[in-house]
């Protein structure tokens, strides 16, 4: 099976190639992706918003003759939904790592401060401390090297959807951060911040305890859970 992985903000396709190797050693075909503007740090990020990248994933959803999984990690999740609302009988299933469909309207982060048309990555005093959970000196060091401003566009537009089927693709949320449990009772009581989730008609939630990053404080782990998500089963609840 073709998946397609959509990295979050300040990230490109090498952020996911850790997570990976189970995948393709269980014979999908991995398709890691660089967006637009986050090619390198002199890359133009005038104009670039977030329906350029949500085009962006469409696009290479379109060159695959197969129904293909989408995994978005923070960011990605609103870039997948929202090519999920553009080909919803192209998507077998979307898996949102910490992170969760954005409804119409909805921006994903319109706070984080900018300059000019991009946003660097913040220093780490700005996040909050489960964001930073397992992520040590050496991989913060690592994530600020490889960091590429992001488009402030993308943060800042607010989603545009037009096709409810996008509620009929089932979807795997990896709960890090917050878990399951949590979300499952925000999505009870009617939490706005979970609207679009509660709407979606099948979903399975997967608790991978870490920060915010999985990719780079759990890796293996995400790549099996991911694994067993494309896989159709439901993995155990880490611990």
């Amino acid at each position: 099976m073709d998946i397609i992985l959509v990295p979050g903000f300040w990230l490109d396709a090498s952020s996911w190639s850790e997570v990976t190797p189970p995948l393709s050693a269980a014979g999908h075909r991995v398709h890691p992706l660089t967006l637009p503007g986050l090619e390198a740090h002199d890359a133009l990020r005038t104009g670039i918003g977030l329906q350029t990248h949500i085009d962006a994933v469409v696009s290479v959803m379109d060159t695959m003759s197969d129904p293909v999984v989408l995994v978005g990690h923070s960011g990605g999740g609103a870039i997948i939904h929202g090519a999920a609302d553009a080909r919803p009988d192209r998507v077998a299933r979307a898996v949102y790592v910490d992170s969760g469909p954005l409804g119409e309207g909805g921006v994903i982060n319109d706070e984080l401060p900018a300059d000019g048309d991009e946003i660097p990555l913040p220093p780490w005093e700005a996040f909050d401390d489960e964001d930073l959970v397992d992520l040590d000196d050496f991989l913060r060091a690592e994530f600020r090297r490889r960091a590429v401003p992001q488009p402030r566009g993308v943060a800042c537009d607010p989603q545009r959807l037009s096709d409810e089927r996008r509620y009929d693709v089932p979807a795997t949320v990896i709960a890090c951060e917050f878990p399951s449990a949590q979300l499952q009772e925000w999505v009870a009581q009617g939490h706005p911040y979970v609207a679009e989730l509660g709407r979606m008609k099948d979903v399975e939630y997967v608790d991978l305890p870490t920060g915010h990053w999985p990719q780079f404080t759990r890796p293996e782990e995400l790549g099996a859970v991911i694994l067993a998500a494309v896989s159709g089963a439901r993995p155990a609840a880490s611990t």
